[in-house]
């Protein structure tokens, strides 16, 4: 697991964004965080424990997970999680590879055994419905090798399987409504009627403003 800072200008509060998979901070680097620091987590390789260090002298921490990040997150933080003031998912379930709660094990093992470039492109896109934002993540891509992103698939696949789903550590969960990787209907399953929902695709974070329109 990697860690970088987007933003540190020295602010009482911080979100700590665990990023779905495949992902750098490459697409991110450009949305605002007016009064917030933000440290990204990516990169899922090697799953281990967060370090969590760098915290601890911030007034209020945020935890804001997408996507597959979602179950990382709530494997690796279970008995952490009092320390964030909030913490939300987005995009994503605590059940990461499921027919109804998740993405279909069918397809998720479809695509890690037909990885390859073609396939990588095809999943960045369907994380869009809206071209100009697909293009304008596609014009600043995630800069990582096709292999490394395969073996972080196979990496997640396999802690699930031996861990399976994570406890509930969430105060806010978002649906994605529009979604093509994590079907809206399967986040409403996983969450149920607590979760609110956006008609925004898997991708949410162009239609932002700031970084703490996601948090709670």
């Amino acid at each position: 697991m990697q860690s970088t800072w987007l933003h540190r200008h020295q602010h009482r509060e911080c979100i700590v964004f665990v990023s779905g998979w495949g992902m750098d901070p490459t697409p991110f680097q450009d949305i605002p965080a007016a009064d917030c620091d933000l440290c990204m987590f990516f990169d899922y390789r090697q799953l281990q424990p967060f370090a969590l260090q760098p915290f601890a002298d911030y007034e209020r921490l945020h935890l804001l997970t997408w996507s597959l990040g979602v179950w990382v997150a709530a494997h690796f933080l279970a008995d952490h999680a009092e320390m964030f003031a909030s913490r939300t998912a987005i995009g994503g379930t605590l059940f990461p590879v499921d027919t109804k709660r998740g993405i279909p094990p069918e397809r998720y093992d479809e695509l890690v055994h037909g990885f390859d470039a073609e396939a990588q492109e095809t999943f960045f896109r369907n994380m869009f419905d809206d071209p100009d934002q697909c293009r304008r993540f596609l014009d600043h891509p995630p800069q990582r090798q096709a292999q490394d992103l395969l073996d972080e698939l196979t990496a997640i696949r396999g802690l699930y399987s031996q861990q399976g789903p994570a406890q509930n550590i969430y105060t806010q969960a978002i649906v994605t409504s529009r979604d093509r990787i994590f079907s809206a209907r399967n986040q409403m399953r996983a969450w149920g009627r607590s979760a609110m929902v956006h008609n925004w695709p898997h991708f949410p974070f162009y239609h932002l403003s700031d970084w703490r329109q996601l948090i709670g």
